[in-house]
Order: C-alpha cells, then structure tokens, then sequence
C-alpha cells in the first residue's frame, strides 16, 4: 500500500509540472506578441505628436551645424512652434526640412536648401495645403 501514495504523489507532482511549464510559455508568448503588436505601428503610423509618422530609412536626421543652422530657420519661420525632428529631405522639395508643430498644433513642415535659405513652408502635414514659397511665408 506504501507504493500507491507515493506513486499518486509522483503523478501530481509531473503533472503539476507539464501544466505550470504549459502556463509559463503560453503567458511569455503572448505578453511578446501583443507588445510587439502595439510597438510597431507606432513607429510609422502618423499621430497627433507626430502627424509625418517615424523617422524614414532613407532621410538623416541632422547634426552639428547643419542642424542648429535648419532650426534656428524654421524656428524664425514658425514663432512659437515646436521642433519635432530636423533631417535630409528626399521627396525634393529641399536638402533638409524641419518638421515642426505651430503655436496652436497644426503641423508645419520648413524646407531648407543647401545654402540654408527656407524654400518653402508646408502647413497641415501629409496632404496639406501646396507649400508657399520663403518670399510669402
């Protein structure tokens, strides 16, 4: 009789284990993949912080001189905006632009060329109204 309690206890104890070890990896797996889930959009879905979306692969945010030049531009050009992120431009509008938030939260975009003259200055994010030239803006 000593030989059913202590294989009974055997029994428990694997099957304790198989259903804890079952726990752990199924709450590991999708605690990662919702994480994930919920990671990703955001770093390229446009939002109300940041209507452009993310940082695109093929533009550079800008350092150094080239970056405090491009700012202290877009910032003479939009009084009381917010800076969001400075970086090349590849849609060829200009060599950099400045994307910005004005004093009230609309987005704005300034385009700089080469020679640090502002080109342009885009209101309302993607698909906003055309750009109006440095002269008129």
């Amino acid at each position: 009789m000593k030989k059913i309690p202590h294989l009974a206890a055997v029994a428990a104890i694997v099957a304790g284990l198989a259903a804890g070890s079952y726990g752990v990896a199924s709450a590991a797996s999708s605690s990662s993949s919702s994480n994930a889930a919920a990671a990703a959009p955001a770093a390229t879905a446009p939002s109300a912080s940041q209507p452009w979306g993310g940082q695109r692969s093929d533009e550079t945010p800008l350092t150094g001189d080239t970056l405090a030049k491009v700012e202290s531009l877009a910032k003479a050009k939009v009084p009381g905006g917010t800076i969001v992120r400075v970086e090349t431009d590849t849609d060829g509008h200009a060599a950099y632009e400045a994307h910005m938030t004005n004093a009230d939260g609309t987005p704005v975009t300034v385009y700089v060329d080469q020679q640090f003259n502002v080109v342009s200055v885009e209101s309302g994010g993607p698909g906003g109204p055309p750009p109006s030239t440095g002269a008129n803006a």
